[in-house]
């Protein structure tokens, strides 16, 4: 008679809508997913600089999602897009994606490089990684959501994914506020940099062999199955 393995609950972190998405596939992979995002997406004002560029870079599909009626003037910019949530994202909003990336925003710009573009408009976060070379515009933030006593007592025996250094930061932060020892935690991420961000203690550390949400939740679930 066979025995199946116990399977370890799965805590989704991302602020929604992608919480939705990455609980889905969760689902989908057996886990039961619980959703406790640590940030919610806003809006921010802003406006179109007054400069030519030769491509939209989009490293998030939140850029899209939250810069509203502005995105009309950019319409005529050829977009590179990275990861296929971001260029689904743009093409939705009626954008021309002419490249798609995989990786991250330093090889979306090599690829717009190779392609003659050198003026690069960027629609991004409040908080982002500084990309050389190119034109930021911040059109959203990520607010901190604040977590009642006990919040975090979901994460003990648990599989956190963690789609963000800012994420895996706080995460590592209210675990220790909250008083969940790390050892009963173990941490999916979604890449080297991300992995590296909450130190160390952790029961577990996988890293997503891509850097996106389905190879994500693919290394969440090899963490999942006990021992």
């Amino acid at each position: 008679m066979s025995v199946r393995a116990a399977r370890r609950p799965a805590l989704v972190l991302r602020p929604a809508p992608g919480d939705a998405a990455t609980a889905g596939r969760l689902a989908n992979a057996g886990l039961e997913a619980i959703r406790l995002p640590l940030f919610k997406v806003v809006p921010l004002p802003w406006s179109v600089p007054e400069a030519a560029f030769d491509a939209l870079l989009l490293t998030s599909a939140n850029a899209v999602r939250q810069a509203g009626a502005g995105l009309e003037a950019l319409s005529g910019l050829p977009v590179i897009a990275v990861g296929s949530a971001t260029a689904e994202a743009a093409e939705a909003a009626g954008l021309h994606v002419a490249v798609t990336g995989d990786t991250d925003g330093v090889a979306a710009i090599a690829l717009a490089h190779a392609r003659g573009w050198r003026r690069i408009l960027r629609l991004t976060g409040r908080e982002r990684t500084a990309l050389g070379g190119i034109t930021d515009v911040a059109v959203y933030a990520s607010d901190p959501l604040p977590l009642p006593d006990g919040a975090l007592d979901v994460a003990r025996g648990a599989v956190a994914l963690l789609h963000s250094t800012r994420a895996a930061e706080r995460f590592s932060e209210l675990i220790g506020r909250h008083g969940v020892p790390r050892g009963a935690v173990r941490l999916a991420a979604i890449s080297d940099k991300v992995a590296r961000a909450p130190g160390r203690g952790w029961d577990a550390v996988c890293i997503a062999d891509a850097p996106n949400d389905a190879s994500l939740v693919a290394t969440a679930t090899t963490l999942a199955i006990d021992p």
